[in-house]
C-alpha cells in the first residue's frame, strides 16, 4: 500500500471560486453607460422625437425607464459575476418585505415633506414626471399599464442597477458611503429638478434595507410603494398633475 500523500494540486476549484464577492467599479461603468445608452437610444429613435399624443407618449416613458434599468443591471451582470446572490438578488422573508412597504410609506411622507420645502423655498413648481400623469389619466387600459409600468417595472430595473449594483459596489467604502453615494447617483439620474431630494430620500431607504437585508426584494418594495401613489393618485382624484 502507497504511503504517498494524495495530489491535490490537480483538484477543481470550488464554484464561483476567484469570482468578486460583490461588484465593484468596472460593474457600475458598464451599468451606468447601458443605462445611457438605452436613454439615448429612447431620445434619438423612441417617442421623443416622434409626434406622439400625450397618452402612448407617457406609457413608452414609462416602460423604458425599466427597461434602461435592466439592460444597465444586464451588461454590469454580465460582465464578470455569474452569481445573482453578488447583486443581492436572493429570497428574503416576508418580514422584510413588510418593512420594505413600511419604509416605502415614510419615504412617501418624507419626500412629501421635501418636495414641498423646495418648492416654497425655490419657486420650482415643474414636475418632470407630468407625462406621467397624462398616461394615468387616459382611461382605464393606460392607467393600468402606467401601474404596471411605474409600480413593477420600474422598481425591478432601477432598484437592480442603482441597488444591486452600485449600492453593493460602493458599500466596500463602509455602509454611510455606500448607501448615500448609491442615493446620490440614483437621484442625479433623474435630472436635475424638483424631485432630486426626493429621490436621494427614497434610494437611501432602499439602499439601506437591501444592506440589512441583504436582498434586493425590499428595496423594491420601498420603490413600489412611492412609484405606484402617483396613478392611484390619479385613479383616487383625477388629479392629472401640476397646471
Amino acid at each position: 500500500m502507497s504511503t504517498a500523500r494524495p495530489d491535490h494540486s490537480q483538484r477543481p476549484a470550488p464554484a464561483g471560486a476567484g469570482t468578486p464577492p460583490r461588484p465593484g467599479w468596472p460593474e457600475i461603468a458598464v451599468g451606468l453607460l447601458a443605462l445611457v445608452a438605452a436613454t439615448a437610444a429612447l431620445l434619438l429613435f423612441g417617442p421623443m422625437g416622434m409626434d406622439l399624443d400625450p397618452v402612448p407618449y407617457g406609457l413608452v416613458v414609462a416602460a423604458w425607464s425599466g427597461v434602461a434599468g435592466l439592460a444597465g443591471f444586464a451588461a454590469a451582470a454580465l460582465l464578470r459575476i455569474r452569481s445573482l446572490a453578488a447583486f443581492s438578488v436572493r429570497r428574503t422573508t416576508w418580514r422584510w418585505m413588510l418593512i420594505g412597504v413600511l419604509g416605502g410609506l415614510v419615504a412617501l411622507f418624507a419626500k412629501g415633506i421635501l418636495t414641498y420645502a423646495v418648492t416654497i423655498l425655490t419657486g420650482l413648481e415643474s414636475d418632470p414626471q407630468g407625462m406621467y400623469y397624462d398616461a394615468a389619466g387616459g382611461g382605464v387600459l393606460p392607467l393600468i399599464l402606467t401601474m404596471l409600468f411605474l409600480s413593477v417595472l420600474t422598481p425591478i430595473g432601477e432598484e437592480f442597477l442603482f441597488r444591486g449594483v452600485v449600492a453593493n459596489a460602493l458599500l466596500r467604502y463602509g455602509p454611510v458611503i455606500g448607501v448615500l453615494s448609491s442615493s446620490v447617483v440614483f437621484a442625479l439620474f433623474h435630472g436635475i429638478n424638483i424631485i432630486l431630494p426626493a429621490a436621494v430620500v427614497v434610494g437611501a431607504i432602499a439602499a439601506e434595507l437591501m444592506r440589512r437585508s441583504g436582498s434586493i426584494w425590499p428595496a423594491v418594495a420601498v420603490h413600489v410603494v412611492n412609484n405606484l401613489a402617483l396613478p392611484l393618485l390619479v385613479l383616487a382624484t383625477g388629479y392629472t398633475g401640476p397646471a
